[in-house]
């Protein structure tokens, strides 16, 4: 089991999973992308029973009876809960799919792990793949997944940025020759953001949302809300802090917009810093190349816009930014990556 996988490597495993705070992708060598699943399972607490993963276990929370408890087994990026995660990854591969994976002799696997992921968190990791069949697994650091799998030249001797933002925390880094040359986990993600709205409009309007797995933001903003150019104000309903009645309100998506600066800014250090201690050859690349955004977050309207007007620099979304790393990890399990050879000059 290593940490860094080699082309070599990833090639001969048969399934690679990117396991996220917010969803659970599958991808299955020869097949494509078999799961995009909400990262969240329900259980009986009573019979210890799972009886719902994915979207149907989302779509309970905050819903349940006492004794139906909502869990996320991975937390910030890390697999908090082994037994948990093994539980609801065999239910959203199905039956069929894992048949057809027992069949291989030894079967390998591939799994994303956050860019500073510890030891603990890469072991637990693992022993989630360990408990699907997987006899050996090979961990891939999600920036480099992510930049493969929205087309970046990783492997070429010039500058790329990518800024992977995700639920729970934006990863930013440069690369050059297919590896790392600086990068920055800032814990600041799309649930950051969705947390300030709520926040927002407990303290300026008394108003709770339905739930808080409810993305406040989609509810809250519909179309380009987030530009200057959206709608000056939009109603949203909720239960009154006070009375606890329900109650509906009309949100001012300007002071809406000033809530998402504090934990949008974090992000903008982030860049900052990483630039800082990059060679200045590097970061003369990135002036015309600029940024390329992937994660889901990425699509939290006006967020890139905010970013070329802190930076000055070229922000591009990638065509489908939630399944870049997954579709990284895939085009390198289908070698469809080449490796840069850099044979050892003899004297």
């Amino acid at each position: 089991m290593t940490a860094t996988a080699s082309l070599e490597q990833l090639r001969r495993c048969h399934f690679a999973v990117d396991m996220g705070a917010a969803r659970t992708r599958v991808y299955v060598k020869g097949t494509g992308l078999v799961v995009d699943q909400p990262s969240v399972a329900a259980v009986n607490t009573r019979t210890g029973a799972l009886i719902a993963v994915g979207e149907f276990a989302e779509k309970m929370t905050g819903r349940t009876p006492d004794y139906i408890r909502v869990v996320r087994p991975v937390s910030g990026g890390t697999v908090v809960d082994i037994e948990m995660a093994q539980r609801m990854l065999r239910h959203l591969l199905g039956d069929k799919v894992r048949r057809s994976l027992r069949r291989k002799a030894i079967l390998r696997a591939a799994a994303c792990t956050p860019h500073d992921a510890d030891p603990l968190a890469q072991r637990a990791c693992i022993e989630t793949m360990v408990g699907l069949g997987a006899r050996r697994v090979e961990l891939v650091d999600t920036l480099i997944a992510a930049a493969v799998g929205c087309g970046l030249p990783v492997e070429r001797p010039e500058a790329t940025m990518v800024l992977v933002c995700g639920a729970a925390a934006t990863q930013v880094a440069v690369l050059s020759l297919g590896s790392i040359v600086n990068a920055v986990r800032i814990p600041v993600g799309g649930e950051a953001v969705d947390h300030a709205i709520v926040q927002h409009l407990r303290h300026q309007h008394e108003l709770m949302l339905p739930s808080q797995s409810v993305r406040p933001l989609q509810l809250a903003l519909s179309g380009n809300g987030l530009t200057a150019s959206g709608p000056a104000s939009t109603e949203i309903h909720g239960r009154d802090v006070a009375t606890g009645l329900a109650r509906s309100v009309q949100v001012d998506t300007a002071a809406v917009r000033d809530a998402i600066q504090t934990p949008l800014t974090a992000v903008l250090d982030g860049i900052g810093k990483v630039l800082r201690d990059c060679p200045p050859d590097l970061v003369a690349d990135l002036a015309d190349r600029g940024i390329m955004m992937v994660g889901g977050s990425a699509l939290l309207p006006g967020f890139d816009e905010m970013l070329r007007h802190a930076t000055g620099m070229p922000v591009h979304i990638a065509e489908r930014p939630e399944v870049c790393a997954v579709e990284g990890l895939g085009a390198m399990l289908e070698g469809r990556i080449e490796p840069l050879a850099l044979d050892p000059l003899t004297d």
